[in-house]
């Protein structure tokens, strides 16, 4: 036995599976933010933050400020020949929880901006081939 499975009594490859699957998952977001954070760059945006977590309640994935207004952006990120496109993911209990999310972020920092808040949704879709499809949406909540 080596020094990293010492002590340990679990059967071996139990649970590596879902550990790999975890981290690919994590890389696979990772990577999907990143594409979302460059466009919306491009887009004229700042990124003001990522991944900023509000202890249990959640996590914005990117927050951006665009022009006067702050933007909290969802990205998901999936796979050619997924079950669901990113697009279908953001469903009304999710974009209510951004919202609340958003309004912690906005006590936190400071109060709202004179532009308002929006939230958006960037979509990203990596095919098997080829290039990232990137899509962002505005105000989607």
């Amino acid at each position: 036995m080596n020094a990293r499975n010492a002590g340990s009594t679990s059967k071996a490859g139990s649970g590596s599976s879902t550990r790999s699957a975890s981290n690919a998952r994590s890389a696979l977001g990772e990577y999907g933010e990143d594409l979302a954070a460059r466009r919306l760059t491009e887009a004229g945006m700042q990124v003001l933050e990522r991944n900023w977590r509000c202890g249990r309640t959640g996590e914005i994935d990117i927050v951006a400020q665009d022009g006067d207004a702050l933007v909290v952006c969802e990205v998901k990120t999936r796979r050619t020949g997924a079950f669901e496109h990113p697009m279908a993911a953001v469903t009304p209990l999710k974009a209510a929880r951004l919202r609340g999310l958003a309004e912690r972020w906005l006590q936190e920092h400071g109060g709202a901006p004179p532009g308002g808040v929006r939230i958006d949704l960037v979509g990203v879709v990596l095919p098997d081939r080829g290039a990232p499809v990137v899509e962002h949406v505005r105000g989607v909540a």
